[in-house]
């Protein structure tokens, strides 16, 4: 969760009030006077009215041509809750969210994915140029702790011969992946921290553990459980266009030039003065 695009959520449902409302009569009433729907408004403008617009315009932009259901969102929502667990809850209070807040963010997010996807033009040129540096997914257990001191503790319990899974119930402090004796969903080149991956992918035969490596989350200790099989492009092919398409979505260039395709198309006016330069990374030329 970023904080900014949190806050400019918070800012965001706020002016999206002030529109139902409608008019610009008071939102406070006091003897020394009123604070008006206008004055709210200009104050959330100056603040973070850019962002805000942003945000609202691409909504309206990108619903009206790629469709985001209640139970996409709801399916992804219910992850993160199953993922955070009992900590849910706090988690959206600290960010400062609430339920509908956070389910918007996350719309916002799925429309933003639905039209870089198809702004992706895959050719068969493309993915065998892809395919040369391609690696297919593997799957790792972790035991992450904070400091060296415990990972190098972790490791010489690995080689005194205690198991892997029960090390990281007793020492990972990765709360998804511990109860699972460290286990981590099947991943490829680009998803993980890149000094993980690089220590992950390192690793050649089934249950080879690698020595502590450290990452911007701290110290891990990996175990590899299912190696990477690279056979022929034409047998990989499906899978590399499907990780083609996932690396394309993640590159921050494509998205920005899907969003300004979407941009353009939509013939955009920003009629209030004061927010005319609110898009203008979406009409600048240059990268």
């Amino acid at each position: 969760m970023k904080k900014k695009l949190l806050l400019s959520l918070v800012m965001l449902m706020a002016i999206v009030g002030l529109a139902a409302c409608g008019g610009g009569g008071a939102v406070v009433k006091s003897d020394q006077g009123d604070v008006t729907k206008d004055e709210l408004y200009d104050a959330l403008k100056d603040k973070d009215g850019e962002q805000v617009l942003q945000l609202l315009t691409f909504n309206k932009i990108l619903d009206d041509k790629y469709k985001v259901s209640d139970k996409e969102v709801d399916k992804k929502y219910n992850a993160a809750k199953a993922q955070y667990g009992d900590q849910f809850a706090s988690a959206l209070q600290q960010a400062n969210l609430t339920e509908k807040m956070y389910k918007l963010s996350l719309k916002n997010e799925l429309l933003r994915q639905k039209a870089t996807k198809a702004y992706i033009k895959v050719t068969d040129k493309k993915l065998q140029d892809y395919y040369k540096t391609w690696q297919p997914k593997i799957t790792v257990s972790h035991i992450l702790v904070a400091d060296k001191k415990t990972a190098d503790k972790v490791e010489q319990e690995l080689k005194d011969g205690k198991k892997f899974a029960d090390l990281a119930k007793k020492y990972s402090t990765d709360t998804a992946s511990k109860t699972k004796g460290g286990k981590l969903d099947a991943f490829g080149t680009g998803q993980m921290d890149p000094a993980f991956e690089k220590a992950a992918y390192a690793l050649k035969e089934k249950g080879d553990i690698s020595k502590p490596v450290k990452s911007q989350f701290g110290y891990h200790v990996i175990q590899l459980d299912e190696p990477a099989k690279k056979a022929t492009f034409e047998k990989d092919k499906a899978q590399v266009k499907k990780d083609y398409i996932d690396s394309q979505m993640n590159n921050a260039e494509v998205v920005q030039a899907a969003l300004k395709k979407e941009f353009k198309d939509a013939n955009v006016k920003v009629e209030d003065k004061d927010l005319k330069d609110a898009f203008s990374q979406f009409t600048s030329k240059t990268k």
